[in-house]
């Protein structure tokens, strides 16, 4: 599909809706209902932030593509017009490079790149496999129910990132719960805050020791361009807290959601649990990010240049944000797209991102996610939900979406 930014002129809201838009909990797979109808009949509009500021909500996927991989769109913070994420229950901080643009976004990423190249990521696959067999070893040799969160989904990618970065384990408990903190949209300033000092606090002592004593890991490597003088103790923090909650936390809520929505579509578990082909369950991967899409506060920019989008010339100066989950359920680029499809080609999904910014981590999350998804079901091919569909907690509290629990048996 071409990424064009041409579309159909859109007609502007008397009252511009507030954005994030509530979700119903009679689907809680799908984007708000709201959102679709912008897609389909007004793609480019403007939404009201908690402060006030009305910047344009993109829903389109062709948009979406053209607008990420646009130089003209900054992902700086500080750039005239960005839409902040912040409000009066919580503020926001810079993570690193991720909101910065090139050449120093660039040349921040290219010193961590090089532990999530596919051939280096495809190495780790064995230690993956595991952990995923000892975890469901774990959860297997005691009469469940079992919380799949806790006893599995969440200590997968927590013990990778940690194994990768060089960080103990044992202070998993530290960085899990000021990490909840750090992404749930009903934290105050003052708890954010403390959660970040106090995870910051903490992976600077850890680099520190790398300084004086460096090991065969990535917070050594990130320690070694502080000796080299190309970034500065604060920098370093700064980039390993990114890689840390990055790594842990989105994949962690994906294994569970995802695991939750084939629960509910027996007909595609009962297609993966069967399947010994790994192309297919690869696809199947793909499918599932596609489906949920765990961030959903939108990827947010703001414009330097004035530039067209879907037929409305938006200023510079002006703010964007692209609502990547509807982008998802696109119906122009994936048909019946609301429906779960292992069969589906889904590889053309926003759910990494397009452009310059897109997911450094997603091959390692792409394997895990393999993995996890190519074995659980098999091992426990009778597993089930402990409790109905609307008891499940759902994190419409946070920025990143996922269940709090997920009580399961078998």
């Amino acid at each position: 599909m071409a990424d064009t930014l041409a579309g159909p002129v859109p007609e502007a809201p008397d009252s511009p809706p507030e954005f994030p838009m509530p979700r119903e909990a009679r689907c809680p797979f799908d984007p708000p209902p709201a959102l679709k109808d912008l897609q389909a009949k007004t793609p480019l509009a403007k939404v009201r932030l908690w402060d006030g500021t009305e910047p344009w909500l993109v829903t389109r996927y062709a948009d979406q593509r053209a607008i990420l991989g646009d130089a003209r769109v900054s992902a700086d913070t500080d750039s005239p017009g960005y839409p902040t994420k912040a409000s009066p229950e919580g503020g926001e901080g810079k993570l690193s490079f991720i909101m910065m643009d090139d050449p120093e976004h660039a040349r921040l990423r290219r010193m961590v790149t090089a532990p999530f190249a596919v051939k280096k990521v495809e190495a780790l696959r064995p230690a993956v496999q595991r952990i995923v067999d000892d975890l469901i070893d774990g959860m297997l040799s005691r009469p469940g129910p079992v919380d799949l969160v806790e006893e599995f989904a969440l200590p997968i990618p927590s013990l990778v990132i940690c194994e990768l970065l060089g960080v103990p384990y044992d202070d998993h408990a530290l960085f899990q719960e000021n990490t909840k903190t750090m992404v749930r949209t009903t934290a105050t300033p003052e708890q954010r805050g403390v959660a970040t000092r106090e995870m910051a606090g903490y992976l600077a002592g850890q680099i520190a020791k790398r300084l004086a004593e460096p090991k065969d890991d990535l917070l050594s490597s990130i320690a070694g361009r502080v000796t080299a003088g190309e970034i500065d103790h604060q920098q370093a923090t700064e980039m390993a807290l990114l890689l840390l909650i990055a790594g842990h936390e989105t994949t962690a809520n994906m294994i569970a959601l995802g695991t939750l929505a084939l629960l509910e579509n027996p007909d595609q578990l009962a297609l993966l649990r069967e399947s010994d082909d790994p192309k297919f369950v690869a696809g199947a991967v793909e499918e599932l990010l596609r489906y949920l899409h765990i961030t959903h506060l939108g990827r947010r920019r703001a414009v330097t240049e004035d530039i067209e989008i879907a037929g409305q010339v938006v200023r510079a100066g002006e703010g964007v944000i692209i609502a990547n989950e509807i982008a998802n359920r696109d119906p122009a680029v994936f048909p019946d797209p609301d429906r779960l499809d292992l069969t589906r080609d889904a590889r053309r999904h926003v759910a990494f991102g397009f452009g310059i910014h897109q997911c450094l981590g997603q091959p390692l999350a792409r394997m895990e996610l393999q993995v996890v998804y190519g074995t659980l079901y098999k091992r426990i091919p009778t597993l089930k939900p402990a409790c109905a569909l609307e008891d499940v907690r759902f994190k419409n509290d946070a920025f990143i979406y996922g269940v709090h629990e997920l009580p399961v048996s078998w």
